[in-house]
């Protein structure tokens, strides 16, 4: 059966996701809801969507704000808080009555890490691609300096004219960002003209970049002098940083790509004090895409992790 596409109407905002049924006979399989993150759309998930199937239901939404889900151009309304309300919402209306489990990757990790801590009803298991904890992603940004650099693009995107940076050149940041980030991995002529598709959709930039513009607390920004963000201007004060405390119950997969150009290897320390039940696996040669670039590993330890 071919994948369906749907409309979720959750308090106000429209959700668009594919459903992907289980093809075997199993009567009443349990279901995996996969999120993306920035800059991508539910096609980001196809390989783990096609092996998943066998054996599962598969959800697949485009956030809030990207391809063909709503735009709400109140960058309130991607407050956490917010976020967790309608994800929270659109899982128990695909649920059908079940836990389900959650597989989320960067901006959708962010999402999926307090989901799964003050929805935990809603879950079975969470498994985790390169998305740092709220908690110890906050604790290296107050006193880590690399992390600080790491982060301070963010300022670029939620400047004035991040929408007109993003989308100059037809969007060669982001296709430097995702089709040129990645190790030995050749994006198809039609995967990348998808990726465009969704991009130009009307609002999308706008949408997807009023994640950053939501972030409860900022890196340092760069230097104004050298538009340089290897030169931050001052640091955090980390005494004044508030470090969330988001406890994640659920049995958790993290798997880690440890080239990432995001986030430090530092941010998986100290983690089983928030996720006690927590399994790490690392991928030293891979980087924040490791999706893209290992689906086949990927894929098997997801599936190992849910099954046993």
């Amino acid at each position: 059966m071919p994948m369906t596409h749907h409309y979720a109407d959750i308090n106000g905002i429209s959700l668009h996701y594919v459903e992907a049924t289980c093809l075997s006979d199993e009567p009443s399989p349990d279901t995996l809801v996969f999120l993306h993150g920035f800059p991508e759309y539910w096609g980001t998930w196809q390989v783990q969507i096609d092996y998943f199937r066998q054996q599962y239901r598969v959800i697949v939404p485009d956030l809030m704000g990207y391809n063909l889900s709503d735009k709400p151009k109140d960058a309130s309304a991607y407050s956490v808080p917010n976020l967790i309300t309608l994800y929270a919402q659109f899982v128990k209306t695909i649920s059908q009555n079940k836990a389900v489990h959650l597989v989320a990757h960067d901006w959708g990790g962010a999402i999926a890490w307090p989901l799964a801590a003050f929805h935990s009803a809603l879950f079975g298991k969470l498994v985790i691609l390169n998305a740092a904890h709220p908690s110890t992603f906050t604790r290296e940004m107050a006193v880590n300096p690399e992390q600080q650099i790491k982060s301070a693009y963010i300022h670029r995107l939620i400047a004035d004219k991040g929408v007109e940076y993003v989308e100059q050149n037809d969007f060669c940041m982001l296709k430097d960002m995702l089709f040129d980030g990645m190790h030995e991995t050749q994006f198809s002529e039609r995967q990348k003209a998808e990726y465009l598709r969704a991009w130009k959709q009307p609002g999308a930039v706008n949408g997807m970049l009023q994640y950053y513009r939501a972030m409860p607390q900022l890196p340092p920004e760069p230097s104004s002098s050298t538009n340089d963000v290897t030169t931050l201007q001052g640091s955090l004060d980390a005494t004044n940083v508030k470090i969330p405390h988001i406890r994640i119950e659920l049995p958790t997969l993290i798997l880690w790509g440890e080239q990432d150009e995001a986030f430090v290897t530092g941010i998986l320390n100290g983690i089983e004090h928030y996720v006690p039940d927590c399994q790490i696996k690392r991928f030293a040669d891979a980087t924040h895409w490791l999706h893209h670039e290992k689906p086949d590993e990927v894929n098997a330890a997801i599936e190992h992790f849910i099954n046993n």
